[in-house]
């Protein structure tokens, strides 16, 4: 089965695409490499995994690629009340060190790396960029921000900072261990 073009098609893994025979028809179907991300899987899991990929390449006598993808750090948003608030474009909202829960107009912040790393004009993506705030103000314990895409802000959503330089390492003790583990089986 050679595949005659440059690209390449990579199939994440997931509940309903991690059995041996999933594995194979998606194989079948084109895919040339199989993406097993850690924040959602076990290092026993991912052998069993990276196991069945490789018995689908034994039987079919053609090489699987196997990516395995770290976790890396987790920068969350605190809390909101009732769960949720809706911030609009235009508004402002502010991001603290207050560990009481939010609404519409602030949110705790817990982590002190991104105010030691955060300036004026950056952004910050809320919810894998659903949400974009842009920083009018940053101060050790307090960052002001306009909100110039709104959305729903959520518990615990995720928190990227695409300009800034965040004083931390990127990977992880878990991501060290995972990978780690990869590697003992053999992944790409």
């Amino acid at each position: 089965m050679r595949r005659l073009r440059r690209a390449k098609i990579v199939a994440t893994l997931g509940p309903a695409s991690s059995t041996a025979g999933m594995i194979a028809k998606l194989f079948a179907a084109g895919a040339d490499v199989f993406r097993i991300n850690m924040s959602h899987t076990s290092q026993d899991r991912m052998r069993e995994l990276v196991a069945m990929i490789r018995g689908v390449e034994q039987d079919t006598g053609r090489p699987i690629g196997i990516l395995v993808d770290l976790q890396g750090p987790k920068l969350r948003l605190g809390t909101f009340t009732g769960g949720s608030a809706i911030v609009k474009n235009g508004d402002s909202f502010v991001l603290d060190w207050d560990p009481a829960a939010g609404d519409a107009t602030r949110a705790f912040l817990p982590h002190p790396e991104i105010f030691a790393g955060v300036e004026t004009g950056h952004t910050l993506l809320i919810d894998d960029g659903k949400v974009r705030l842009t920083v009018t103000q940053a101060e050790p314990k307090k960052i002001t921000t306009r909100v110039a895409v709104g959305g729903k802000l959520s518990d615990r959503k995720g928190v990227s900072l695409p300009d800034s330089t965040i004083p931390f390492s990127a990977l992880t003790s878990k991501d060290i261990s995972d990978l780690e583990a990869a590697l003992e089986t053999g992944i790409d």
